[in-house]
């Protein structure tokens, strides 16, 4: 994240402002400071959440014909033309969380409306995660916790893991996304080698990363642990398929905290029901797996649902940024952390 730029010269005005946002979300989003920050920064009813857009309430009507700045997060809803020319005065939308697509349309972009994101704030805990399943991975934590478990008893534990430990081993990258991003940078104080896939960076940026470009396979059959951080996009469905997931060294793991659809299950399946890799996976496709899915029971498997991201008090960071944000626009200052257009097909 950037560091703050100094707005004290540029006088503030305070923008009419909404939330809008899924039931529950503003409650776990915004403390008392936050709504006394916001009530400084603008013109709002910091209270007033607006769930639905298309078919508001007559109070989030009124407040919707009068926004210029809209405060969204998760669940937030679609901004169709018709919500717009409900909005005449909308200008802006701050999200605090990451992707905006599933609710910025190309109407917002017709309209020139501005748009802000904390994508780049939501991905330090994702990072974080990430980090610790690498160094877990390497160390076999998983597996040493699961035999320890079922022995009970004293064992040679430096002979059955004579090649654990995070020493010059070998991380493969999928996508320098937000996220990709800080995991490198995380990965740094540490004694390992990093590649990077990724169509979009060439070498010199790859070396400015601090890392190895390489293509996929080369990325997969090199790498003791595997760590997707790629978009979820139609052209990155299955990126890890039947044929990736076989370059993979034995004894290998994957970790997945990005969308569920970058990784083809029904080829992962076999790999790990053999034992031969092992997955710590976030996201599954579906989101949440069948009850009879092998991946809750599988022993070199750790499956969480979907909690890598910003979470508890870490939602809090979001909020900070978001609110950073507002008072940038109600200075006059350019956002941050602008969302272009041009951008959204090569992210989440």
């Amino acid at each position: 994240m950037r560091p703050a730029t100094d707005t004290s010269r540029t006088a503030a005005r305070r923008p009419a402002l909404l939330l809008s946002m899924g039931p529950g979300v503003a409650e776990r989003l915004l403390d008392d400071r936050h709504h006394t920050r916001l009530d400084a920064l603008a013109r709002t009813d910091s209270r007033l959440v607006a769930h639905r857009l298309a078919d508001p309430a007559p109070g989030v009507a009124a407040a919707l014909a009068e926004a210029e700045v809209l405060l969204t997060c998760w669940g937030a809803p679609p901004l169709t033309e018709d919500v717009l020319a409900a909005a005449p005065r909308l200008r802006a939308v701050v999200h605090a969380a990451g992707s905006v697509k599933h609710h910025i349309t190309d109407a917002c972009w017709a309209r020139g409306i501005a748009v802000a994101s904390a994508a780049a704030v939501n991905a330090l805990p994702v990072a974080e995660y990430t980090l610790a399943a690498v160094l877990f991975a390497n160390k076999r934590v998983l597996h040493a916790a699961h035999r320890y478990r079922a022995l009970r008893t004293a064992h040679d534990w430096p002979r059955e893991l004579a090649g654990a430990g995070n020493y010059r081993r070998t991380v493969g990258i999928i996508g320098a996304s937000h996220i990709g991003r800080r995991v490198i940078e995380l990965l740094r104080p540490f004694a390992l080698r990093v590649l990077l896939y990724d169509p979009f960076v060439d070498g010199a940026e790859a070396d400015r990363l601090g890392v190895v470009a390489a293509p996929l396979d080369e990325v997969c059959a090199g790498s003791d642990v595997v760590s997707v951080h790629a978009p979820a996009l139609p052209a990155t469905r299955h990126l890890i398929g039947a044929r990736e997931l076989a370059l993979m060294p034995d004894g290998a793991t994957l970790i997945n905290t990005a969308r569920g659809s970058l990784v083809d299950e029904a080829a992962l399946l076999p790999e790990l029901r053999s034992g031969r890799l092992a997955a710590v996976l976030d996201v599954t496709e579906p989101e949440l797996p069948p009850p009879d899915s092998p991946l809750y029971e599988l022993p070199n498997v750790l499956l969480t649902p979907h909690v890598a991201g910003s979470l508890g008090g870490e939602l809090h960071r979001m909020a900070d940024h978001a609110l950073d944000e507002l008072e940038r626009y109600a200075r006059g200052l350019p956002f941050a952390d602008p969302v272009r257009p041009e951008g959204l097909a090569h992210s989440a």
